[in-house]
C-alpha cells in the first residue's frame, strides 16, 4: 500500500503497519510539544533562558533556578502533559465506541462522576483536623469508580435499539447535572476550607501537584496510555457498528467493557490529580481525525500528543498572563470548547 510501510517484529510475531504521513505529523506535533515544555519551564515569576532549561534538565544552571524548576514548575507541566494525553485519549476511544462525534469525558458525564467520587472521598476520610485518614493514593482509586459507574449508567440508559447522538447527550447532561449536585453537597458537608478549595480543582487545576502525586500519575497513566494503543485495533472495528463488528468475528460485548474501562480510568486518573480539565476530550481527537484520519491506530497517539499541548499551553496561560493571579487551566479549555460543542451540536443538528 502506497504511503504505508510494514514493520515486523520478533521473528514475525508481531506486524505492524506505519502511515508514514501520519508517523512525519506525530514527529512534528513531538517536537512542538518538546518546545512548548521548554518554554513554559522557564516562563514565571523568575524567566529563565530555554537554553538555562535545557541545562538545568540535565543538572546545570544556579540553587535558584533549580529549586524553581524542580520543585515548583516541573510537576505541574508533567501532570499537565500526562493529563492532556489521558482526556485526549479517553475521549478518542469513546467517540470510536460509541460512534459519537459529540461523545466525551465531559459531555457524557464520566468528568464530573470522577469529581464528585474524590470530593466525597476527602469529606468521608478526613479527621475533625482534616487531615485524610486513608493514603492518598486511594485517590485515584476513587475516582476511577466514579468515572466507571457513571460511564456505564450513560451508556446503558442511553441505550434502545442502538445509542443515538441525542439520547446520549442529553442522558449525560442529566447525569452530569446529578453529579454535580452530589459534589455540592459535599462541599457543604464537608469544611470551609475544603469547598474552596474544590471550586478551583473542579474547574481544572494543577497548581497543588507535587513529586509524590506525579509518581503516582506517571505509573498508572502510562499503562493506560499503552493499553489504549494496544487495543486501537478494537477502537477500529467498533467505530464501524455492531453487526458488522460482530460478523468480522470482534467478540463486540468484551471489547466495549474493555474500552470503556480504559477510558473511565484514564478519567479517573486525570480527575484525580487535576480536577475537571473540560472539554479536551472533545477537541483533541477531533483535531487528530482532521490531521490523520479515522484509524485509532494513528488517532490516538496524535490525539495524545494535542491534548497534552492544550493543556500545557492552558496552564501557562494561567499562571503567567494574570500575574500574581494564577487562573485555573480548565478556565482556558473551557472557553475553546464550550463554542466548539456548540459548533457540533448545530452541524449534528443540520445532519
Amino acid at each position: 500500500m502506497k504511503g504505508y510501510r510494514s514493520v515486523r517484529i520478533g521473528k514475525d510475531k508481531l506486524s505492524l503497519l506505519l502511515d508514514q504521513k501520519a508517523l512525519g505529523k506525530m514527529m512534528i506535533l513531538s517536537l512542538l510539544l518538546v518546545f512548548i515544555f521548554v518554554i513554559s519551564t522557564g516562563l514565571g515569576d523568575l524567566s529563565i533562558h530555554p537554553l538555562t532549561v535545557v541545562s538545568l534538565l540535565f543538572g546545570g544552571g544556579t540553587e535558584l533556578e533549580q529549586l524553581v524548576v524542580y520543585q515548583f514548575r516541573l510537576p505541574r507541566i508533567l501532570a499537565s502533559m500526562l493529563v492532556g494525553m489521558g482526556l485526549a485519549v479517553a475521549g478518542g476511544i469513546l467517540q470510536g465506541m460509541i460512534r459519537n462525534d459529540l461523545a466525551a469525558p465531559d459531555t457524557i458525564g464520566v468528568t464530573a462522576g470522577a469529581a464528585m467520587s474524590v470530593v466525597a472521598f476527602l469529606w468521608l476520610f478526613s479527621d475533625e483536623n482534616y487531615s485524610l485518614m486513608v493514603s492518598i493514593q486511594w485517590m485515584p482509586v476513587a475516582a476511577f469508580v466514579g468515572a466507571t459507574v457513571v460511564g456505564f449508567a450513560v451508556y446503558f440508559l442511553s441505550w434502545k435499539d442502538g445509542v443515538t447522538p441525542v439520547r446520549l447527550v442529553l442522558i449525560g447532561i442529566g447525569i452530569s447535572a446529578l453529579m454535580q449536585a452530589g459534589t455540592t453537597m459535599f462541599m457543604v458537608l464537608g469544611p470551609i476550607y475544603m469547598a474552596s478549595q474544590a471550586n478551583v480543582w473542579i474547574t481544572g487545576s494543577v497548581n497543588s501537584v507535587t513529586w509524590e502525586d506525579v509518581q503516582i500519575l506517571l505509573p498508572a497513566m502510562s499503562v493506560l496510555l499503552v493499553l489504549a494503543l494496544l487495543t486501537s485495533r478494537n477502537v477500529n472495528v467498533q467505530s464501524l457498528g455492531e453487526e458488522v463488528a460482530t460478523g468480522v468475528g470482534s467478540a463486540v460485548q468484551r471489547h466495549r467493557l474493555v474500552l470503556l474501562l480504559i477510558s473511565t480510568g484514564l478519567v479517573g486518573t486525570a480527575v484525580a490529580f487535576a480536577g475537571g480539565v473540560g472539554f479536551v476530550g472533545l477537541m483533541a481527537p477531533h483535531m487528530a481525525r482532521k490531521l490523520v484520519g479515522s484509524s485509532y491506530g494513528a488517532l490516538l497517539p496524535v490525539a495524545a500528543l494535542i491534548g497534552a499541548i492544550l493543556v500545557m499551553l492552558a496552564d501557562l496561560i494561567g499562571r503567567t498572563l494574570f500575574l500574581p493571579s494564577i487562573v485555573p487551566a480548565g478556565v482556558f479549555t473551557a472557553m475553546l470548547g464550550a463554542p466548539y460543542f456548540i459548533y457540533l451540536l448545530m452541524k449534528t443538528k443540520n445532519g
